[in-house]
This record gives C-alpha cells, structure tokens and sequence, in this order.
C-alpha cells in the first residue's frame, strides 16, 4: 500500500518522498485513516515501528484544511518524555509540512534550554507545540499560553511518562486544555496506570495494536556474554578491536559510571563520549549530532537514549548493566537494526544476573544462548541468597500503628 490511498494530500506525499519514505508501516496504515476520521485513539506500538509519522502526517492534514487567518493559534500539543524526542517530534512535523501552502508554526519547549525564548516563540504565534511535561508546567504557570483552541492532543511513550512520575503533572495540564479535543495515545506497554490514565483521556477510543509487531527485531542478532563485572570494561574493548563495530551504543546503570567509563575509553584511544540527563541542552545536542556524523564511535548512555534516538546507523548496542526493567530491554535492542538494517545486540551478565536476565527472556520471548569469552570467561559461584526470617501473622504493625507512629513523631 502507498500513501497516497490513506487520503494524504500531494504536499505531504511531496514531503515523504523527499524524505525517503516509500510505503507506509503497519501502524501508519491503521492509525492514519483513524485520525483523519477524528477518532479518539490508543494505539500500542514498539519504539522504531513510525507511530511518530503515524500522527504527525493526519494532523497536518487536518490542520492544513482548516487553518484559519491571522496569528497562529495552538491547535496541536504533543507531550514526551524526553528532550531528544521532543526535538525529533518537532523536526518531523516541520519537515513533513515544508511543502504545505501554509507551513506550520512548532515550537519545542523543554528544559535546558531558555524559557523567555520559548514563551517568547509561543507569543509570536504558533501552531504545533510538541514539550516534555515539566517544562510546560512552567510554562503554564507563566500564564502566557492560550491553549483554548487546541484541538489535537497527544501522548507519545505514554509507558514511560508514567515511569517519570509524570501522573500529577497530567492532571494539571488537563485542566488546562479544552474538554472537546481529539486525543491520540500511544504507548508501548498497557500497566493497569496507563489504562487509568487513557480513560481520563479518551473518549470512545478505538484501540490500534500491530499484531505482527513482535517484541523483538527480527534483523538484530542478540547475544548473552557471561562476564565477570570487574572484566566487562576490559572484555568491552576487546570486542570493539576484534568485531571492528563502526558505532557503538552502551548502555550503562547511571550517570555517574557514564562519565567515568567514556573517560577511561578517551584514555585508551577511543572516539567516546557520555550522554545522560545531567548534561546542558546544547552538550546533548552536540554530542547526538556528532554520533549521527561518525565523529563519536562509542557513546555511553544512561537510559535516556532508549528512546527517541532515530539514528539509522548504529552497529551494535550493549547492556554494559542490564535495565531494571524488563520493558526497557526491547527499547534499548531497537536503537540498532533500524530502516531494515542488521544490527547486534550484546549483554554483559554475571551470577548475580542470571535471574534477571531469564525475566528478560521470559518478557521479550526470547531464548538466548550464553557465551564466554576466552580469557574473560565468568569465575566464582552465583553468591547464596539469604533469606530472611518468615514473617508471623499478626506480629507485624498495621497500617494505622504505623501512621500512629509517624504522627507522634511529627508532633515531638
């Protein structure tokens, strides 16, 4: 199927052959009639499978047939979870409209950068806005944001807005927003909060789900290496000097251990950097647009880069630390093997990850051999687990024993 029979006017097909985009993805197919339809929409879909086209394209369909005169009003808000994804969000929503007679106004709020440049672009008048929630917090506390003409709304990694904690800040942009709006959900993963969530949203929803979207790519080849935790910098550089990887993403526990890794690599002749939620805006940029130029071979990143980075030709992605969540796995996997590249996916484990590693097979469907690699090979014995004592019933405090206790305290 093209797009040109999903109802897409000639500007923006114009826009999606100048960009390379041949047919659309199975998400597209659905979604995009849907939206064009004005239905309420909760769509699930894997990272890497063109949901963020799969909204942009409708809107700015709709949108272009009912533009209005005068200064631009906001019409569409998009929230995200992170910076980068809300920059490349943006991006494709300019891109997709440059052959539009009325090209959209975007604007991208977010933290790190200035927020009288932000309020000052919103004041000039636009038509997209396309944020991460705390900063538009901000910015709504401003008070100088008319969002009364907003008539699509937007979640995007839904899933993992809720795992920042993102609910309360929900509530108060709700509050801010019209009532009659068409909503568009998307989320990788349904927690029973994500369906709280949707319903406080959506009306009548139609619910999208790809069934031929499995929980892993079919072109990356996952690999399982056992390794002790005080080899896997050493083992690391060995795989960088024997594989001949061209660009190298690791994922690492936090961001501390980032900063001090990518150090150590710059040390032994590496072209590495770190990347994590502590750097300034523009450092973030920098660093993303010199690895999308092979001018950065190793990045090392905290979880911030599981999604979002729509970078085609990343070889080869490590878990350096498994992510805490199993979820997280098939995120960070699908940074690699995109556009219908190859890719390879490698993680490190040692006796104390064995068990968790199976809950990540376990999750994705997946059955991994485990390798070892000579002169590196995993030493010692998975440590014992020590159990506590059993508990006694009806030795434990009660709920209100305990709130109890915490009043007496407050009150001393």
């Amino acid at each position: 199927m093209s797009f040109s029979v999903l109802g897409l006017s000639i500007p923006i097909i114009s826009a999606l052959h100048k960009s390379g985009y041949k047919e659309p993805t199975p998400i597209q197919n659905k979604v995009i009639p849907l939206v064009l339809s004005h239905h309420d929409l909760i769509a699930r879909a894997q990272t890497g499978s063109g949901k963020s086209a799969s909204f942009v394209l409708p809107i700015l369909e709709l949108w272009s047939k009912n533009t209005g005169e005068g200064k631009s009003k906001i019409k569409t808000l998009v929230l995200t979870p992170t910076r980068e994804l809300t920059l490349q969000v943006a991006q494709t929503f300019e891109t997709m409209g440059a052959f539009l007679s009325r090209k959209p106004k975007v604007v991208s709020i977010i933290g790190g950068e200035s927020i009288g440049d932000q309020l000052f672009a919103i004041q000039k008048g636009c038509d997209v806005v396309v944020a991460t929630s705390g900063r538009l917090i901000d910015v709504l506390n401003k008070k100088q944001m008319n969002l009364s003409h907003l008539e699509f709304f937007v979640l995007d990694e839904a899933d993992k807005m809720l795992d920042l904690g993102f609910a309360e800040e929900l509530e108060l942009i709700l509050k801010e927003i019209p009532n009659k709006r068409q909503n568009l959900l998307f989320s990788a993963t349904y927690p029973p909060k994500m369906e709280a969530i949707a319903s406080r949203i959506t009306q009548n929803p139609i619910q999208v789900t790809i069934e031929s979207d499995v929980p892993t790519v079919q072109t990356i080849h996952q690999r399982v290496i056992e390794v002790n935790h005080a080899n896997r910098g050493p083992l690391l550089r060995h795989l960088l000097e024997s594989e001949k990887w061209e660009q190298v993403l690791v994922f690492m526990a936090n961001k501390r251990a980032t900063d001090n890794i990518a150090a150590k690599f710059k040390k032994y002749g590496f072209l590495a950097e770190s990347f994590h939620g502590d750097l300034v805006q523009e450092d973030r940029n920098y660093t993303l647009d010199a690895f999308k130029a092979k001018k950065i071979r190793v990045l090392f990143a905290t979880d911030i880069a599981a999604r979002g980075l729509d970078i085609d030709n990343i070889t080869c992605i490590i878990n350096f630390d498994l992510p805490r969540s199993p979820a997280d796995y098939i995120h960070r996997i699908g940074r690699t093997g995109r556009a219908g590249k190859s890719g390879v996916a490698v993680s490190f484990i040692d006796h104390e990850d064995m068990d968790h590693f199976k809950l990540i097979e376990k999750r994705s469907q997946i059955k991994l051999p485990r390798e070892q690699i000579e002169g590196f090979e995993l030493t010692g014995n998975t440590p014992a687990k020590v159990k506590g004592p059993e508990p006694v019933k009806g030795k434990g405090k009660s709920k209100k024993d305990k709130l109890r206790e915490q009043a007496a305290k407050s009150n001393r």
